[in-house]
């Protein structure tokens, strides 16, 4: 629906999230918020470092649960 409103009707989102997966919507402009704000790619977050990790070896994360 996100994006369906963005491509076709010029809707606007500001999304707080820590999913990869709403990260990579076409077109998407994220801001990382540390000591100060910057703008990066998707592949840069945290979070995605985390889930390709994840994604890549499921054991090792898994061994802490």
């Amino acid at each position: 629906m996100i994006k369906n409103l963005s491509e076709n009707h010029g809707c606007q989102f500001i999304i707080a999230t820590h999913s990869p997966i709403l990260m990579t919507l076409p077109n998407a402009t994220i801001y990382q918020f540390t000591e100060k704000i910057q703008k990066v790619n998707y592949e840069d977050t945290e979070h995605f470092t985390i889930m390709k990790n994840f994604l890549n070896n499921p054991e090792a994360f898994l061994r802490y649960l």
